[in-house]
């Protein structure tokens, strides 16, 4: 299945304060998600925010907040941001199929958004250099289960060259650059 500009969101799920520190691999995490973040807005690509209980997990963090001139998140208590009434009314207004998924817990809200989604007959595109996990262990079981639901994975570069399509297109140098 292709990927296509037209029919696609991001979403950027619980890139926060108290989480992030304790994340594998958490500059990494950082520094791919923001190139991630960076090349969907290149291409146009609308994105949606959340944060897991703030008052106990902080805000998203500064690198990630400071991508978007006008900084908006939805606020959760559940795992799943389907769950959460809110997201699940401006993903249904934003008319996506395909949602690309960067974010933690790789094993907890990622995945259990990722099979909300799928159920709901949306298309979870999990990056999975853009999520992680307190450890290794959890990453690699999820990205076991991914498999098992037969949920799409990728890279980071991977899927911002499909939605580019051709080194012709708009944002392709801009997209190219991002990613070197």
């Amino acid at each position: 299945m292709r990927i296509l500009r037209e029919n696609t969101i991001g979403l950027v799920i619980d890139i926060q304060e108290r989480l992030v520190p304790v994340m594998e691999e958490s500059e990494q995490l950082v520094e791919n998600c923001s190139k991630l973040i960076q090349g969907l807005q290149i291409l146009g690509l609308p994105l949606l925010v959340t944060q897991q209980y703030t008052k106990g997990l902080g805000e998203t963090i500064d690198e990630i907040k400071s991508l978007f001139t006008d900084f908006q998140y939805i606020e959760k208590k559940d795992f799943s941001c389907l769950d959460e009434p809110v997201f699940a009314e401006k993903l249904a207004l934003s008319g996506a199929k395909n949602v690309i998924i960067c974010g933690i817990e790789s094993h907890v809200c990622v995945l259990q958004t990722a099979l909300d989604l799928k159920a709901s007959g949306y298309h979870p595109v999990v990056v999975f250099d853009c999520v992680s996990s307190r450890s290794f262990d959890n990453v690699d079981l999820a990205a076991e289960r991914f498999r098992y639901e037969g949920i799409m994975m990728t890279s980071m570069e991977s899927i911002l060259f499909e939605l580019t399509r051709s080194a012709g297109a708009p944002g392709f140098k801009e997209i190219s650059k991002l990613v070197k």
